[in-house]
């Protein structure tokens, strides 16, 4: 089912809302004149972003046209938004922190770079298990960490769970990101959740044991390594492969003709997933504007736009997730890159 959800997503696509462009969006400016802006007009928001999706701009328009309220943007890697916002304090311009990985919105929260906020639009828009449990930040869309295999060589039956990419069988044939990748080290925080520290230690080694190569590139690039015979499974993010699907690079779009994914589950739960999500800053000074923000890309609409463009699944979309609450994976962060130290996981 989600399999068919994320390869046709496009093909549904004239059933969703497209919106209007005609609210003009200011770009990225440099920190210094964004920080020089004045924080106390009333028509702004100011926002710190790590995404970077044409449809994020056109939603950014579309709330301006919606509003009146204009929307700054300042887009730059999450761990480097997230120490601006430290070095700045309460001096920073910034109104709104988007960032991909709950583990990231964690660690910001942890920092004190987030305040809680909490609408009654806001606790409808966005699920439980999907937000801070004190409403520090909130999910705007949802990825599932999945497995891609070549189809000539790989029976998926034998991908069901997590557990069974430490199986021997996998020796010499598995392709993964860094331990440094926050997607991993999300990974990671779920197994020990759901497994023990120990459990998911050995379960690490066994992922070491099985690896085709040293950990290199992004995920795209794990595809293109099965495609190319260097790998025959490997860890993804579910929307990389949509996105090589129907890019406009012929080469990204042969490598995934060649490849196949599966949704594999823990054992006795569900799916790995995680989000991209918000939270307003504390150092804000447009915070209710932030708010309307937020509000605004939690909708229906909204949400059905991120879908569309993005591969993304929205807030509400019927998932079989794993279970766990989402502040769990920036909780157990630690533990597990210090188990990825400890199995030699690069």
């Amino acid at each position: 089912m989600f399999r068919r959800y994320l390869i046709l997503s496009l093909a549904i696509g004239s059933g969703l809302i497209f919106f209007a462009c005609g609210a003009e969006q200011k770009e990225a400016e440099p920190m210094e004149e964004a920080a020089e802006q004045t924080a106390l007009e009333s028509g702004i928001v100011n926002v710190y972003t790590h995404r970077h999706y044409p449809a994020d701009k056109e939603l950014y328009a579309e709330f301006t046209k919606q509003t009146g309220i204009e929307v700054n943007v300042v887009s730059a890697g999450a761990d480097e938004l997230i120490k601006r916002l430290e070095t700045e304090g309460d001096k920073s311009p910034a109104d709104l922190l988007i960032t991909v990985d709950a583990g990231r919105l964690h660690r910001a929260m942890a920092l004190g770079l987030l305040q809680p906020v909490s609408t009654p639009t806001l606790q409808e828009n966005v699920p439980a298990h999907l937000r801070d449990k004190d409403n520090n930040w909130y999910g705007l869309t949802v990825r599932a960490r999945i497995v891609a295999y070549a189809p000539d060589r790989v029976d998926p039956k034998k991908l069901e769970t997590y557990s069974a990419l430490a199986n021997k069988e996998w020796k010499g044939k598995l392709l993964v990101r860094s331990s440094s990748n926050v997607y991993n080290q999300s990974l990671m925080a779920a197994m020990i959740e759901h497994k023990g520290a120990d459990k998911a230690a050995e379960w690490a080694k066994g992922i070491v044991d099985n690896m085709a190569r040293t950990p290199a590139g992004n995920d795209r690039d794990q595809i293109k390594g099965i495609a190319a015979g260097l790998g025959d499974i490997a860890v993804v993010n579910s929307y990389y492969y949509n996105m090589m699907q129907h890019s406009d690079d012929e080469a990204e779009r042969e490598a995934a003709s060649k490849v196949e994914i599966t949704f594999p589950h823990f054992d006795g739960g569900g799916i790995h997933i995680n989000v991209s999500g918000a939270g307003v800053t504390k150092s804000a000074a447009n915070a209710e504007n932030a708010i309307k923000l937020l509000e605004f890309l939690t909708s229906e609409a909204a949400q059905r736009k991120f879908a569309e463009a993005n591969f993304e699944y929205a807030l509400k979309d019927d998932i079989k997730y794993d279970g766990i609450s989402l502040g769990k994976l920036g909780e157990n962060n630690e533990k597990a890159v210090m188990i990825f130290d400890q199995v030699g996981w690069k």
